[in-house]
């Protein structure tokens, strides 16, 4: 198998880079926290001018059709500047879940917008107690007159208070953990009814609880076929592990750059701290988890889009489990390396930690996954 990176994708990874590097420092970023969005429509508005957003749209509807591989480089590099714009959100989980819904006429309106960035659409799915299960929704819809109407709360929907608008996964039938029965519906969040509450989350990025009270839609709200969005939701999720996973990454490489500077510059008894074998062995082992960690975010990239599902679902939790592991090992060890100093807001590496932490929280905790690795077949 071919590791090697075409020419094409490595200018795309180089231009991310270069984006974070003169235009995201560690400074700028704090401002952006600071402010009342949580993030920042200018930064959003250069990501859509390198083409980011349309990376994930059909070329049918004005975009450029990349795929996960280049999804895992542009994810790579947000995570070493710790980008905290709704990219994995708007334009990795939304274009993922239009695709794979094949709802022509929702497409054309949607992907246009989403691929210029002028429009951030939003999916909400969680719900409170589902941690990373795909199928267990509460909330429902039910049919009134020539449309439907939507009661429910969905939690920690990452940037739902960004969203232009929602598309929200709701029960036309079925009991509460049934995989039938759950459909996406298209929801203004100003609509009357819907209450969104936003919030700063451990990693200093946004969410929203979503309450839908009587919430009154039409029924060409309605996205793809009713009751038969499971499918396309479970791929849609496997595809933001997948760029999860490669974002973890990036970060754990910015987060061994980062100790390995501060161990030369720290001294103690003298000289550096760098020189002392005992913590040469250490970083040694932080960048040997990195490497395990960059193969399965490989894996990841590869196998999130495999027609056999068992194979995709394995492989997907595989390297959630072992993204997770990786990222709390050097995230703690990068801490202990900088003693006292790196849980202080001041330094990059407490933002990364924190940040490792609620990937590893997202879309499914390591012992999530190392249950769902075990409970599904192998070939």
């Amino acid at each position: 198998m071919d590791f090697n990176f075409t020419e094409e994708q490595q200018l795309l990874a180089d231009t991310v880079r270069r984006f974070v590097r003169e235009g995201y420092s560690f400074e700028h970023r704090r401002e952006i926290l600071k402010s009342a969005d949580g993030w920042s429509r200018d930064s959003w508005n250069e990501l859509a001018g390198l083409g980011l957003t349309a990376l994930n749209v059909p070329e049918a509807h004005g975009g450029l059709n990349a795929g996960p591989v280049d999804t895992m480089l542009v994810m790579n590099a947000l995570g070493e500047g710790l980008v905290v714009e709704p990219f994995l959100a708007a334009a990795v989980v939304t274009p993922a879940l239009l695709s794979r819904l094949n709802d022509e006429k929702a497409a054309a309106d949607l992907f246009p917008g989403i691929a210029t960035g002028e429009r951030i659409v939003i999916f909400a799915h969680q719900e409170p107690g589902t941690r990373g299960e795909t199928s267990h929704v509460t909330t429902r819809a039910e049919k009134s007159g020539d449309g439907y109407v939507i009661d429910g709360y969905k939690n920690v929907v990452s940037h739902g208070g960004a969203a232009d608008e929602l598309l929200v996964s709701a029960r036309t039938s079925g009991k509460p953990t049934d995989a039938d029965g759950i459909s996406i519906f298209r929801v203004d969040p100003k609509a009357t009814g819907v209450a969104v509450k936003t919030y700063k989350t451990i990693d200093g990025q946004t969410a929203a609880d979503v309450e839908l009270k009587g919430v009154k839609v039409p029924a060409s709200s309605l996205v793809g076929a009713a009751g038969k969005a499971h499918s396309a939701i479970e791929g849609t999720y496997e595809v933001a592990i997948s760029a999860l996973c490669a974002e973890a990454v990036g970060i754990m490489k910015a987060v061994n750059a980062t100790t390995l500077e501060y161990t030369k510059s720290r001294k103690q008894f003298g000289v550096p701290i760098a020189k002392f074998q005992v913590l040469q062995h250490r970083m040694a082992d932080m960048f040997l988890h990195s490497e395990q960690a960059l193969s399965m975010s490989y894996l990841a990239a590869i196998k999130c889009t495999d027609p056999d599902r068992n194979e995709r679902v394995r492989s997907l939790s595989a390297a959630k489990v072992v993204v997770g592991q990786s990222a709390r090992f050097v995230g703690q060890q990068a801490i202990q390396l900088h003693g006292g100093m790196g849980m202080t807001d001041e330094l990059m590496v407490s933002h990364h930690f924190k940040r490792l932490t609620a990937i590893d929280l997202t879309l499914g905790d390591t012992d999530f996954h190392t249950q769902r690795f075990i409970a599904t077949p192998a070939g």
